[in-house]
């Protein structure tokens, strides 16, 4: 086929309409380049958004981020100079002397070169029972003189039909490096030898269910013989924690392996590491502290503790309808129906996002606040924290965070599974009508009714929609199976990220079985790695009776009401570890690894660990715990910074003397705040009385 050009088909005219054309073609090149020009540009400027130090991008309002949060700051400089500043993020001074030291103390030999033989473990539960058991089995290993094989990890529910990687330990930690920790401690190898691997397949080595916080006694006399006689057994840990966490003295040197475990051994592999220190990062890009607040409201808890009435919908049933499956299976012993106002009162329900951010405000924190709110799941979804995001403009997760694209590098390759139901739904079947219908006479007649429409599972009302079906929950599918396993991943993040926060505030320390939770690993590790660091340890009962007093009236809250909240939040600071000591350390010795995985840092007479006037057990229990802390080898005291102690004790009692700005203490500044009888304080006034009180409830 050959071409014609118009130029010369048509004379001069064609030469035209042929330069139109060309000229045409040209405007197009031109476009094209500078579309182009143009995302590279744009490409070029995410780039830099991204990679810049934070400091060199100060202005936050204007500044273009391709992360869904643009933080919105009131001031552009916060002063950490003043005393408002140092009741809100400084550090607890009374617990500063407390520091970690897990070393080993006095006799402890290395382990030895013949051991008892093998001990393969199985670990079924959340991310704070893995951790809880990793630590346990490790302590029973050394008790035993056998060698670890590295557990193997499984996550709450079933895990038929998914991946055999949700299962390893390395897909939540670091092998070689939980080997190497803990290598002057026990034995620990990967994998059994093959013999038996093959003998475990077959099921002919020995396996205990061991029960939840089993003595040393039920390892050295039913465990032990039976090891020595097979070379090997197998222990499956079911419900998390396997050994009691109150050892006898004798055994201290256990407790301090435990905590080698969990604060030196226990490594996030690397991808968790590198986006949690991301994270991090683009949390503190702004040069702001953050608050971390972890709900605490699963449905487990929720259901555990009868806490069904504090949601009034669709999620009240779905409590009870698990509530109902406790009672059945003997984990919950008492009725059906619980009075949740009740059981709120005595501080056995979680505290709802909103009350959280209330009592932020009480305390002093302003609008613009960072918090990050941590947790795989917050039951009741998205629609409870929205009166947080109403108090703070500043809430964020890791979603908002983090890219897809990076949570997808750390769960890593994972291949196509198959659904146990099929992903296209079958076509409904046509109703046959029958013969009478047929053979019926000409219209008008009644028509029949609309078929019914066809009902799939996890296609009623949403995945809550079996409720109203059928008296039994479904089966979870393989890709709700998959996302239970990455929750471990989820809950890795926000655990590290929890530690590092310069304010914790828990909305809930109990599980669904009644022992201490994700939010009291996290205080406890607080506790280890730095004392002295802002955790909010709430009482719970008595933050529920404040709660009560103002009603439907929270967002006018008096005076008295706010000054009563902030002396409360601020002595459970330290009165919150004698409640933790009592309640929390019988049932798991990570939530209050203190004091034997720490010690005491500079003279004697210049520790002060001050508590409540009170006679109560728990209290004096806690003041006898703290005062026979061991104190801290030469070494590490060498690193004090020596002060006068006259100067020390005048710049506490600025601290705790000087009074907040007027406006500081009222929530959504308001600008004046009445007292109970409706009498507007001026400023002078508010200012004595905020005086009086910081007096009388000032930091413990």
């Amino acid at each position: 086929m050959k071409w014609v050009f118009p130029g010369k088909v048509g004379g001069a005219g064609g030469g035209g309409e042929g330069k139109a054309v060309v000229f045409k073609s040209k405007l197009k090149w031109v476009g094209l380049f500078g579309l182009v020009l143009s995302a590279f540009s744009l490409f070029t400027h995410f780039l830099l958004a991204r990679y810049t130090d934070g400091f060199a991008v100060s202005e936050y309002k204007s500044s273009v981020t391709i992360f869904s949060w643009r933080p919105i700051f009131e001031n552009a400089d916060l002063s950490t100079a003043t005393a408002l500043y140092r009741r809100l993020w400084g550090p607890v001074r009374r617990l500063e002397s407390i520091h970690p030291y897990a070393n080993p103390r006095g006799n402890y030999a290395a382990p030895a070169s013949q051991t008892n033989g093998f001990v393969f473990v199985r670990i079924r539960g959340g991310f704070h029972e893995i951790r809880n058991s990793i630590c346990d089995v490790v302590v029973v290993a050394r008790l035993l003189n056998a060698t670890l094989v590295i557990p193997e990890i499984q996550s709450t529910t079933s895990s038929k039909g998914i991946s055999t990687q949700f299962k390893s330990f390395a897909y939540l930690y670091s092998e070689d490096h939980f080997m190497a920790a803990l290598a002057e401690d026990i034995r620990i190898i990967k994998t059994l030898p093959k013999d038996l691997k093959g003998a475990r397949r077959k099921k002919e080595i020995p396996s205990f269910k061991v029960p939840n916080s089993a003595s040393p006694y039920f390892y050295l006399h039913h465990v032990l013989p039976v090891l020595s006689r097979h070379s090997v057994v197998e222990l499956v840990v079911p419900d998390g924690g396997c050994l009691q966490a109150l050892l006898p003295p004798h055994l201290e040197e256990y407790q301090r392996l435990r905590c080698r475990v969990a604060f030196h051994a226990l490594k996030f592999r690397d991808e968790v590491q590198e986006l949690s220190t991301k994270i991090l990062y683009r949390l503190r890009a702004s040069g702001r502290p953050f608050i971390a607040y972890d709900p605490g409201m699963t449905r487990d808890a929720l259901a555990y503790y009868g806490c069904a009435e504090l949601f009034q919908d669709v999620h009240t049933e779905l409590i009870q309808h698990k509530r109902a499956w406790m009672i059945k299976r003997g984990i919950v012993k008492g009725n059906l129906s619980v009075d949740s106002a009740e059981q709120r009162l005595k501080g056995l329900c979680p505290l709802m996002p909103e009350e959280i951010g209330i009592l932020l405000c009480a305390y002093g924190y302003s609008w613009d606040t960072i918090i990050y709110v941590s947790g795989g799941e917050v039951f009741g979804g998205q629609k409870k924290l929205i009166p947080l995001h109403a108090m703070f403009e500043n809430v964020v997760d890791r979603t908002s965070l983090s890219m897809p694209w990076e949570l997808n590098v750390m769960y890593g390759r994972e291949a196509n599974l198959v659904d146990k139901y099929p992903k296209t739904s079958p076509p409904p079947k046509e109703e046959k009508k029958p013969d009478a219908w047929k053979m019926s006479g000409p219209r008008p007649r009644p028509l029949p009714p609309p078929p019914a429409r066809a009902k799939y599972p996890y296609n009623i009302e949403g995945w809550w929609g079996w409720v109203a079906e059928s008296d039994n929950e479904p089966e979870s599918t393989v890709m709700e199976l998959r996302t239970n396993a990455h929750k471990l991943l989820w809950e890795a993040i926000d655990y590290i990220i929890c530690v590092e926060a310069d304010v914790f505030i828990p909305g809930f320390d109990r599980d669904g079985k009644g022992f201490p939770n994700f939010a009291s690993l996290v205080m406890g590790h607080r506790l280890h790695q730095l004392a002295n660091s802002k955790t909010f340890r709430i009482n719970r009962k008595e933050i529920a009776k404040l709660l009560e007093e103002v009603g439907d009236n929270f967002y006018q809250a008096n005076h008295t009401w706010i000054t009563s909240v902030r002396r409360h939040l601020r002595r459970d600071l330290v009165d919150g570890l004698a409640d933790e000591l009592s309640r929390s350390k019988p049932l798991s010795f990570l939530s209050f690894p203190v004091p034997e995985c720490s010690c005491l840092r500079g003279e004697p007479s210049e520790v002060s660990v001050s508590l409540n006037d009170s006679s109560s057990s728990a209290h004096s229990l806690l003041h006898n715990v703290l005062g026979a802390m061991q104190h801290c080898p030469s070494w590490m005291d060498a690193d004090v910074a020596s002060s006068p102690k006259d100067k020390e004790s005048e710049q506490d009692d600025v601290e705790e003397d000087e009074p907040d700005l007027p406006g500081s203490a009222l929530l959504f500044r308001q600008s004046a705040v009445n007292n109970e009888s409706g009498v507007e304080l001026s400023g002078k006034e508010e200012t004595q009385m905020e005086d009086q009180e910081e007096l009388e409830g000032g930091e413990r």
